[in-house]
């Protein structure tokens, strides 16, 4: 499969099976986040692998309305950086977030990108990050870019068709 057509497949998949994810897969999403690009090289991200039923319960409160897949989910990926490496750290790990999304439909496993940054936990009380971070115990320093969500898809949504791309928004030399 080439990597136009993994794009064109890949889609949020937000229900899950019981069936575990095979570890040697995990590996590999965390490898492809691992060799993204980043500015000046700083790679400032950091990766939380989280596969406790009892954590993933916990995780599925971290926002309002749009983390309770996460508690079905075989496992979650809490994507962070280093704040005082770069000032592009939101970037660099959206890169990286993006980077494990893709290798994960290319290897058959379902996945959500679930936002982080800038929300707020499901108590409307904390942030997501501040009610991460006093569960997971990340220093100050590292801030939340997004929570990837990972399981075996119940079922997978209808890959997109070039023939539905939006060409007019590409703009050749001027506006």
């Amino acid at each position: 499969m080439d990597l136009l057509e993994i794009m064109k497949r890949r889609r949020s998949v937000r229900q899950y099976t019981e069936e575990a994810i095979p570890k040697e897969s995990i590996e590999k999403i965390l490898q492809a986040g691992l060799l993204s690009a980043s500015g000046k090289n700083a790679r400032p991200w950091e990766f939380i692998v989280v596969q406790e039923k009892e954590n993933l319960k916990y995780l599925s409160e971290c926002r309002v309305g749009s983390a309770k897949m996460l508690e079905k989910a075989n496992c979650a990926i809490i994507v962070l950086a280093d704040s005082e490496k770069t000032p592009i750290w939101i970037e660099d790990a959206s890169i990286a977030m993006t980077n494990m999304h893709l290798m994960a439909d290319y290897l058959g496993v379902g996945s959500c990108w679930i936002q982080g940054r800038g929300r707020m936990a499901s108590d409307d009380i904390a942030s997501t990050e501040d009610y991460l971070r006093n569960k997971f115990l990340f220093p100050q320093q590292y801030k939340l870019e997004a929570i990837l969500s990972l399981g075996i898809p119940a079922n997978h949504p209808i890959p997109r068709r070039l023939e539905d791309l939006e060409l007019e928004k590409i703009h050749y030399e001027t506006f």
